[in-house]
């Protein structure tokens, strides 16, 4: 009786392992979106999760080492380092059309966040401005020597004529579109309040706005 007992009690074990290790989730793409010392900022099939060094995301995505320079991951047994951004895509079917979609505020406005040049930033998404236009303080707090780089200028405001830097920007993202050396513009003072994602920008993009939805898509 005993014996039969064990019997059944291994099988079923075997069979919740077989289940477990067929019914886990493939892996299609991750994304390295920021290094500390010892842990690594992951994207996992748009799931983001913070892993410290020697440990594992659910997915089974296992830190090895990380520094704010570059990070060792293990995906499927096999370990390779990676920079700041670099993406690893597991699946090998042809890439889909990049879209972001972003939903107006109550006002009709339509706010997104991304990041310039590696910093994080809210944005105020403008088809009516030229070009990406952001205040003084915000690219002092983004790093941005635009009075060392940038080409003085003037422009008309809502405050009346302001004194401008023509600056060009390494990189700014939304989501998963990234494009580089995207012109733009620091107003001298505290307005705009938000970083203006103008023309720019979008001209790169397929712009579509239906109601309170707006789609940005990557052109092919």
């Amino acid at each position: 009786m005993y014996s039969v007992m064990r019997t059944i009690i291994t099988t079923s074990g075997f069979l919740a392992c077989l289940l477990l290790a067929t019914s886990s989730p493939a892996i299609d793409k991750i994304e390295v979106q920021g290094l500390f010392s010892g842990k690594a900022v992951l994207l996992i099939d748009d799931k983001r999760h913070i892993v410290a060094e020697g440990e594992a995301s659910p997915e089974g995505v296992k830190v090895i080492s990380a520094d704010s320079k570059s990070a060792v991951l293990e995906v499927d047994g096999e370990q390779k380092r990676y920079l700041l951004g670099n993406s690893i895509t597991t699946n090998y079917a042809a890439p889909a059309s990049i879209k972001e979609q972003i939903i107006s505020d109550g006002a009709g406005m339509f706010f997104t966040y991304g990041s310039i040049n590696g910093h994080s930033v809210k944005f105020l998404v403008d088809t009516g401005a030229t070009t990406i236009a952001m205040s003084a303080i915000d690219a002092k707090r983004l790093g941005i020597p635009y009075r060392m780089i940038g080409k003085p200028s003037r422009a008309s405001t809502a405050s009346g004529i302001a004194e401008t830097y023509e600056i060009q920007l390494k990189t700014v993202k939304v989501g998963r579109l990234v494009q580089r050396n995207v012109d733009a513009v620091v107003i001298n003072g505290n307005h705009p309040r938000e970083v203006l994602l103008g023309m720019t920008f979008l001209d790169r993009l397929k712009v579509a706005k239906e109601g309170n939805k707006m789609t940005l898509e990557q052109k092919q």
